[in-house]
């Protein structure tokens, strides 16, 4: 479980001044300022904020919320459920989200968009549609939201719990009534080749919270009708226990036979009572208080820690997004990394001992040879090389060891 070799990699990096001649035997500062992988939380919290809506102790109190966040995480999903974003017809929150994604793109956060299709939170507005119609206009909400967030948006869940879409019986929706006529592969193929047309360049993802086999045949038959799939999004929402080592290899074993990119793209464990096992639907547990407590505290700490390390030492897993950062928010769960008065709970510390600290390279001082070329290893990500008052900011990826840099001061 502690293999973390596959993370790093080595690098000769040849230095040259200004004038374009090696710099030999010259002292210089390496430090990781980012990861490659993916350590990622909703930001819905940030939303009013950086759209400045708040004042006083609002904005105050969701300064500490965002600080908490750029400490520990480099990743971000917003969110776009489609009766929300576009309440009303012709009238979506473009500028709000639009807003909220330059922002965490000023703090260098990786965004993702979540979810372009979802029978959950669809408008009530097409229920008075046809399927043709609906499916239409899906369509034309995928084409724009991509184009008007290229650059900003890097991913997006194309899709979310296609497993159980055509047959949801909660209440009626216009998403339900298609993917029932016309079947989950066929809807899957239209969407994903909709995103794709519009940003060649974004990470399109499937995600689900079925982590049965009804899913990874769902997506083998995706594969088989030709839709290109960039990752494949596993959520483990887990209040009602850890699942355990176990399971969590199962499911890891299982999805890698694709050998496709995978996101654990909504993880929770609560510190506080376990939800009872008896709710097949966690939505349907609704507890007006949920208190967080140091025993469960302790424990959510615990199981965190094993589940990421578990996850960090599997070459497919490219990124981890906890579910929320904040107590107290989705079904009013104690699922935070902090608590709802902003200070950290044990489970954020553990976290950033692993993610600025075992799993972060540590500031190195290193001298060039004759040839002016030093001989650098660091975990996958982004550094800065310092010469005197110089900064030069370079990536560390995975490709063939001892990969030779160029780099020019």
């Amino acid at each position: 479980m502690d293999n973390y070799e596959h993370r790093k990699t080595t690098a000769v990096i040849k230095v040259f001044g200004e004038d374009k001649t090696p710099l030999k035997n010259q002292k210089l500062t390496i430090k990781q300022t980012d990861h490659q992988f993916l350590f990622g939380c909703n930001g819905f919290e940030m939303i009013p904020y950086a759209n400045e809506e708040l004042n006083g102790a609002e904005k105050e109190k969701t300064q500490k919320y965002i600080d908490n966040f750029l400490n520990l995480l480099n990743f971000v999903t917003l969110p776009f459920y489609w009766g929300q974003f576009e309440p009303a017809k012709g009238n979506p929150r473009t500028q709000e989200l639009l807003n909220t994604a330059r922002f965490c793109k000023e703090h260098n956060l990786m965004v993702k968009g979540h979810p372009l299709c979802w029978h959950t939170l669809a408008p009530d507005w097409l229920l008075d549609m046809s399927n043709e119609e609906i499916l239409d206009a899906q369509i034309k909400r995928i084409h724009r939201e991509v184009e008007d967030f290229e650059g900003l948006v890097d991913m997006w869940d194309v899709i979310n719990e296609a497993v159980i879409m055509p047959v949801f019986d909660k209440y009626d929706n216009g998403l339900t009534r298609v993917c029932k006529e016309i079947g989950r592969i066929k809807t899957i193929k239209k969407l994903f080749e909709a995103a794709r047309s519009v940003d060649t360049g974004a990470t399109l993802i499937i995600n689900d919270f079925d982590v049965s086999s009804a899913y990874d045949i769902l997506i083998e038959g995706c594969l088989e009708a030709g839709i290109e799939i960039d990752v494949i999004g596993i959520q483990s929402h887990m209040h009602q226990g850890y699942w355990g080592l176990e399971k969590t290899q199962s499911v890891l074993e299982r999805f890698s036979r694709f050998d496709i990119p995978l996101q654990f793209s909504e993880t929770s464990l609560v510190s506080g009572e376990l939800m009872p096992e008896h709710y097949d639907d966690l939505n349907d547990y609704q507890a007006e208080e949920w208190p967080s407590t140091e025993q469960g505290e302790k424990r959510q700490a615990r199981e965190a820690v094993e589940f990421y390390k578990t996850l960090f030492a599997h070459p497919l897993v490219t990124g981890i997004t906890w579910w929320d950062l904040l107590d107290g928010q989705w079904l009013n769960a104690p699922s935070g990394l902090i608590r709802e008065d902003m200070t950290p709970k044990p489970v954020y510390k553990e976290l950033l001992k692993l993610i600025k600290g075992k799993w972060w390279t540590e500031e190195t001082i290193l001298s060039t040879d004759k040839a002016g070329q030093i001989e650098f290893t660091g975990f996958l990500g982004e550094y800065l090389i310092s010469c005197g008052d110089k900064d030069v900011s370079f990536t560390l990826e995975k490709g063939e060891d001892k990969e030779i840099k160029d780099i020019f001061i």
